[in-house]
């Protein structure tokens, strides 16, 4: 999917929220317990009530690995559910490189035909080009978390300047390839620093996950991250997944962030 193809979803639909599939076994409704594959069950579920008010979905791919092949199996049907016209995200933070990195792309780039994939920028570029060689394929960069151990590294000054660690992958990473195929995970609850992150990176697009159960504030993030293409995708899991009426809850996201394009979109 192109920049533009993303813009035009966000435009049609007035929504940047992106829905994430946290599907922990243990916390889905226990009206699909009883089906062949609980999980699957309940991705197909969510994905119907929320589809017309999302325009992207995030796999958390721990929540399928640590069940094995069967595992792949339910992310690999879950994606086949997912319509064409949305994004999609493995959220698998990868960071290797050599023939590893190479391996990663291709089972998430071409095996599972993933739109996009989370990736730890520690061991630096050799471990984001093999992702790039993928056409209309995104590498979307850990860039600022919200744990609290964020601060051990993230904010480290590394020069005379104090520039931070996470102001330098910023920086850096923008050498390596463009905004059409390039986004960065800023965590809600970071929301103080979008400011500073849009004067780094003004035409990038920001995974923004801790909106909802994580208490990140929608109206900030809207405020201080949109650009002149929005350049926001909002993720919330467990505050749409596990509520009592999803569909509701996607909803209401949406009609929030609809004022938040009127507001803020292109000033």
């Amino acid at each position: 999917m192109t920049k533009e193809e993303l813009y035009q979803q966000i435009l049609q639909k007035q929504s940047y929220l992106c829905v994430g599939l946290d599907s922990d076994i243990e916390k889905i409704p226990a009206r699909f317990k009883s089906e062949t594959d609980p999980v699957l069950a309940f991705n197909k579920y969510i994905i119907d009530q929320t589809a017309d008010f999302c325009v992207g979905y995030k796999i958390n791919t721990a929540f399928y690995e640590s069940n094995g092949a069967a595992g792949w199996e339910t992310m690999q049907k879950t994606l086949e559910h997912i319509p064409q016209n949305i994004f999609t995200i493995a959220d698998a933070k990868r960071g290797d490189i050599g023939n590893t990195v190479d391996q990663y792309a291709k089972a998430f780039f071409k095996t599972l035909d993933f739109n996009s994939i989370t990736v730890a920028p520690y061991m630096g570029k050799d471990s984001i080009s093999p992702f790039l060689e993928y056409a209309q394929k995104w590498v979307i960069l850990l860039a600022l978390t919200s744990n609290p151990s964020s601060q051990d590294f993230q904010f480290l000054p590394i020069n005379q300047d104090k520039k931070a660690l996470f102001e330098e992958v910023l920086t850096k990473s923008q050498e390596w390839t463009n905004d059409e195929a390039m986004m960065y995970v800023v965590g809600a609850t970071q929301a103080s620093m979008l400011q500073k992150i849009r004067s780094l990176v003004p035409k990038h697009f920001l995974l923004v996950p801790g909106v909802g159960a994580q208490g990140g504030s929608l109206q900030e993030v809207s405020k201080y991250g949109m650009n002149s293409q929005i350049g926001l995708l909002v993720n919330s899991s467990r505050g749409i997944i596990f509520s009592e009426n999803p569909k509701e809850v996607a909803r209401k996201l949406q009609q929030e962030m609809q004022q938040y394009i009127e507001e803020y979109h292109k000033k």
